[in-house]
């Protein structure tokens, strides 16, 4: 069925009452944060490397020099190597509404471009953040006029304090594995995970990796568990499972990293920031080779982004989705419905119904 164009006056008055939720929920945080000593930055999109996360898809671009040659750039996948270099600068406490774009990521919770609220703390625990998701959610909820949010049947109170739990943890309870068994620091066991797998009845590949694996186990039996009633926040994932986070310091299998859910939707991921540039330019390896394997290709390292993390203080960071925390506080269905100009889609380009 055809579609009336978002910039239809009659479907822009529709969707207008959300988009002003959308205002005030970013005027609120906003206040919030610089309430506590944070000040906005405003990071470059435009980028020597758009991450190095193996199933992350830049935008690529090409950049002519002053010598009028071609350079590849690319539209950052995340502010994240911008800020952690004004951390290194000395900022201590920075936060920034940036818009950031992921390749092959289109859908009801996937825009090619969105927004993403990312925030740093220099000399705080990762735990403080947990705190910090907590009041995102109260502080979206009272933007939108609302008590609970909703989102495809499923309730959750954004007043009501998170549930902690570990990966681990959810994995046992969801779906009857012992995840752990599979780690021995950071290195992993497929063929252990993959009888696990098989024998709680979940369908995995005889060549599937471990983070496949894993995935497949998250995205299927555990995440929809997630954010009912009160929101979650899942910790301590494993090592293999957090390139940029620090190892735990009682359990070299697991890492600070937390992921916040409602309504069986994510909105953050955090971490106790790594700050070892050599572990770092390790594991950016291993996940461009991966990324080789598997796609077919590789970004460059930022070299200046490995020099400023051996200057960068201890510090904790997490990304958290705008759009789709103003998803949940307005009930809206689509991301489309909170973006005040959703991005065009090329394969539409030229049907007038849309």
């Amino acid at each position: 069925m055809s579609e009336t164009p978002w910039w239809n006056a009659e479907r822009h008055a529709d969707r207008r009452p959300i988009l002003l939720a959308r205002n005030r929920t970013r005027r609120a945080i906003g206040d919030w944060l610089e309430a506590r000593d944070f000040i906005e930055v405003d990071p470059s999109a435009l980028q020597i490397s758009p991450g190095n996360e193996a199933h992350l898809h830049a935008f690529t671009t090409t950049a002519i020099g002053n010598d009028g040659l071609p350079h590849p750039m690319y539209l950052h996948t995340s502010p994240e190597f911008a800020m952690k270099k004004l951390l290194a600068a000395g900022e201590r406490r920075i936060f920034a509404f940036a818009h950031v774009w992921r390749n092959r990521e289109r859908g009801s919770r996937h825009s090619p471009e969105f927004t993403m609220l990312e925030w740093y703390r220099v000399g705080e625990d990762y735990t403080v953040l947990m705190a910090d998701c907590a009041a995102m959610l109260r502080l979206a909820a009272e933007a939108a006029g609302v008590r609970v949010f909703r989102y495809r049947g499923i309730d959750c109170d954004p007043f009501a304090e998170p549930e902690r739990l570990s990966v681990a943890e959810a994995f046992a309870r969801h779906a009857g594995i012992d995840l752990l068994a599979t780690c021995r620091g950071a290195e992993t066991d497929a063929e252990a995970l993959r009888a696990q797998c098989r024998a709680v009845g979940i369908g995995v590949g005889d060549d599937d990796t471990w983070s496949l694996m894993l995935s497949k186990v998250l995205v299927e039996k555990v995440e929809p568990h997630l954010g009912h009633g009160r929101a979650t926040i899942l910790d301590r994932y494993p090592a293999a499972e957090a390139a940029l986070a620090r190892p735990a310091p009682d359990d070299d299998r697991v890492a600070e990293r937390l992921e916040l859910y409602a309504c069986g939707v994510e909105l953050a991921n955090g971490f106790g920031e790594l700050t070892d540039a050599a572990e770092q330019r390790h594991r950016f390896e291993l996940e461009m080779e991966e990324k080789a394997r598997i796609y077919g290709e590789r970004y460059p390292i930022d070299e200046d982004f490995l020099a400023a993390l051996a200057q960068m203080p201890a510090a904790s960071g997490i990304a958290l989705g705008f759009d789709r925390l103003v998803m949940l506080a307005t009930s809206a269905p689509r991301i489309e419905d909170v973006l005040w100009t959703p991005v065009a889609d090329p394969a539409q380009n030229g049907d007038s119904t849309r």
